[in-house]
C-alpha cells in the first residue's frame, strides 16, 4: 500500500464555515491516522476534495440523501438516493453508509486514512466508523443548539410583540380612564349642583413609562386598568339612575296645582 504526505490538522476553510463541515477528532493507530468529515448540503465528491484531504491515502465515502420523488405508496416511508465509495479500502463504504442508516441522518460523510505503513486488520474499520459517528453527532449537537436559539429568538419576539401590543393597550386604556373620570365628575356635578369639576380633573392624563416595567407588572396592570373602568362604569350608571329619579320627581311635581275656575263674563251675573 503507497503512502502519501502526512495528516496535518489546518484551520476550518471558508468552504467549511459556509457549508457547515462537521469534523472529527483525529483517531491514531500505529502511524496510521483516520478523521471523518459529515456534511448535509455538500456531496460526497465536495467532502474528498477537501484540500485537507487531499493527500489521505484513501477517502472513504458514503451518502444518504432524499428524493424528490415520493413513494407510490400511501404513508409509506421517505425514499433516499443512498450509495458510498471504498476509494481503495475494500468494504470500508459500506460500513459508512450503514452508519448513515443506523443513526437515521441524511447528509454525505467521509472518513481520509493516511496509512501509517503498518496494517491494522479489521480494526481500521472501527475507527473508520467510530470517525463518522463523532462527525455526525458534531452535527446533532450543533443542530440541537441552532434549534434552541432559533426558538429562544421566536420567543423574544413573540414576547416584544406581545409587550408593544399590551404597552399601547394599556395607553389606550389610560386615555379612556380620563374620559369616563371626566364624565363621571361632571355627571355628580350636575347632581350637586356645584358646577364645573376642572379643578377636580386633570387636564390630560396621565402617562407612564411601561416600557421600564417588567412583562409581569404590565399584566397585572392590565388586570387593574380593567377593574377600574369597571368601577367607574357602575358610577356612572348610579349617577344616571340618580338623575332619572330626580327627572321624575321634578315632572310629577310640576303637573300638582291650583286649577283656574271657568272664564265668565257680566252677562251671567245679572
Amino acid at each position: 500500500m503507497s503512502r502519501k504526505r502526512a495528516y496535518s490538522p489546518s484551520s476550518p476553510s471558508p468552504v467549511d464555515m459556509l457549508s457547515e463541515i462537521f469534523r472529527s477528532a483525529p483517531i491514531e493507530d500505529r502511524e496510521s491516522i483516520f478523521v471523518a468529515a459529515f456534511s448535509v448540503s455538500l456531496s460526497h465528491k465536495a467532502l474528498q476534495a477537501l484540500p485537507d484531504f487531499k493527500s489521505a491515502t484513501h477517502r472513504i465515502a458514503a451518502w444518504r440523501k432524499p428524493l424528490r420523488q415520493n413513494s407510490l405508496v400511501s404513508g409509506s416511508l421517505p425514499l433516499y438516493d443512498t450509495g458510498c465509495d471504498d476509494d481503495g479500502e475494500m468494504y470500508a463504504g459500506k460500513r459508512l453508509q450503514n452508519v448513515l442508516e443506523n443513526m437515521h441522518v441524511e447528509g454525505s460523510v467521509i472518513v481520509a486514512r493516511w496509512y501509517g505503513g503498518i496494517m491494522l486488520g479489521p480494526v481500521r474499520f472501527t475507527h473508520i466508523e467510530s470517525c463518522a459517528k463523532e462527525a455526525v453527532r458534531k452535527w446533532e449537537t450543533a443542530s440541537v443548539k441552532a434549534r434552541d436559539t432559533e426558538a429562544q429568538k421566536r420567543r423574544k419576539m413573540e414576547e416584544d410583540a406581545f409587550r408593544a401590543e399590551l404597552e399601547e393597550s394599556l395607553r389606550e386604556r389610560d386615555k379612556s380612564i380620563f374620559v369616563l373620570r371626566r364624565l363621571l365628575a361632571e355627571k355628580s356635578s350636575e347632581i350637586e349642583k356645584s358646577g364645573t369639576t376642572a379643578e377636580t380633573t386633570p387636564v390630560t392624563p396621565k402617562t407612564l413609562d411601561y416600557s421600564s416595567l417588567s412583562t409581569q407588572a404590565l399584566r397585572r396592570l392590565d388586570k387593574a386598568r380593567d377593574a377600574t373602568i369597571a368601577f367607574i362604569l357602575k358610577e356612572i350608571d348610579k349617577i344616571e339612575e340618580q338623575q332619572d329619579s330626580l327627572e321624575t320627581v321634578h315632572g310629577a311635581g310640576s303637573s300638582v296645582g291650583c286649577s283656574l275656575p271657568p272664564n265668565t263674563d257680566d252677562s251671567t251675573l245679572s
